[in-house]
């Protein structure tokens, strides 16, 4: 909560409000699609359901010493960041049904953490070794 050191900055964080709130209705939509997606699509290819529970936590304007204006910016941060949260497991659990090969090294690229399991880049051994085994053998 960083915003509290710097009260003079008022005039900018009520210009930058609706800015960062014009996202909701977008991530709405998108939640909507992924849920969609998560329902279909993830039983087809038997891949389990990520809780969302575990990801979206609407919690903290619950707490009594928040003024009303932080229980409505908790709670659009809990919603908003936990969908995102969500939606990237999702995602991943995606990627690695469907490709499990890491990215090529370098440039400042972030690797994702589930990435971990995957096949190295350019290792076609390990490729083609993954591809023969049965599915019940196959790590990813």
């Amino acid at each position: 909560m960083d915003f509290h050191r710097h009260p003079k900055r008022l005039f900018r964080h009520i210009l930058g409000a609706p800015v960062i709130y014009s996202i909701l209705l977008p991530v709405v939509i998108m939640d909507l699609w992924v849920e969609i997606y998560h329902r279909i699509c993830f039983p087809l290819y038997g891949l389990k359901y990520i809780s969302r529970s575990a990801y979206i936590r609407i919690d903290r304007q619950k707490l009594s010493y928040l003024s009303w204006t932080e229980k409505i910016n908790c709670m659009y941060c809990g919603y908003v960041n936990g969908f995102l949260h969500y939606s990237s497991a999702i995602a991943g659990a995606t990627e690695k049904y469907w490709c499990g090969i890491k990215h090529k090294k370098g440039d400042g690229f972030i690797e994702p953490n589930h990435h971990a399991e995957f096949i190295d880049y350019n290792d076609k051994e390990a490729y083609m070794k993954n591809k023969e085994r049965p599915a019940s053998q196959n790590a990813l």
